[in-house]
């Protein structure tokens, strides 16, 4: 697993590259002292992992977050217990506080490991809009077909799911859901959101070159710029 460290201070990533020598799986391929330098190196190398420190020099790590794409697993290394709520809102994976507690380095390691474990093991063929998926939220249950859904959307720890009036949370990142998802009928519009082109009732031009999509279902999503110049790529004559 290739990872990528952030954080100010230069004991603290020295520290944690020590720490981290004892995880052959783990190789660490990049380090930023900033948020501005840490946004290069992950959209650059695109890590399956990001060690990020969120009190930094100008922006903090929850901006660095708002500002990508994709997001890496996230492990938040930081001094102050404050921030373990927040934390868990941009969807991190694990909350470590510094200094590092090699015991505690070792639990969260442990944690990547069977999660990606379980990306690797899951069912790696990608369905079609016919297929059925079972879909459960508490004591609710649902056989869906793919091309019913109309949108997944990051909430907290969760992905919520649009289809008929329906809307329950299941417990997978957006990312695992995508991987199986017809590249040809679903488009990731922002960090957040995941939509289905056919469920598209209209395209508006928006502010700075972006677009705002209207489902139709009525539900409102905006389009990134650089999502919005490749859904105008991608289908466009």
């Amino acid at each position: 697993m290739t990872a990528i460290i952030v954080e100010d201070s230069r004991l603290a990533r020295n520290e944690l590259k020590e720490l981290l020598k004892e995880y052959p799986e783990i190789e660490v391929i990049g380090e930023a002292e900033n948020a501005e330098k840490g946004y290069d190196l992950i959209t650059k190398y695109k890590p399956k992992l990001l060690f990020l420190d969120i009190n930094m020099p100008g922006k903090n790590g929850f901006e660095l977050l708002e500002m990508l794409e994709e997001v890496p697993l996230v492990i938040f290394t930081t001094a102050f217990d404050e921030y373990a709520i927040k934390s868990f809102e941009y969807n991190a994976f694990d909350y470590l506080l510094k200094p590092l507690n090699p015991k505690r380095l070792k639990a969260t390691i442990n944690k990547v490991k069977e999660e990606v474990q379980f990306v690797k093991t899951e069912e790696i063929v990608k369905k079609n809009l016919n297929s059925q998926i079972f879909i459960k939220e508490g004591e609710n249950c649902w056989l869906v077909k793919i091309g019913e859904i109309s949108l997944f959307e990051v909430d907290g720890n969760y992905t919520r799911i649009y289809f008929r009036d329906q809307k329950p949370l299941i417990y997978k990142s957006l990312h695992q859901i995508e991987e199986r998802l017809p590249d040809k009928y679903f488009f990731r519009v922002n960090r957040q959101q995941l939509i289905n082109v056919n469920e598209i009732r209209e395209v508006i031009p928006w502010f700075n070159g972006k677009l705002k999509i209207i489902l139709k279902n009525k539900k409102e999503v905006e389009v990134s710029r650089r999502q919005s110049s490749l859904f105008k790529d991608g289908l466009s004559f």
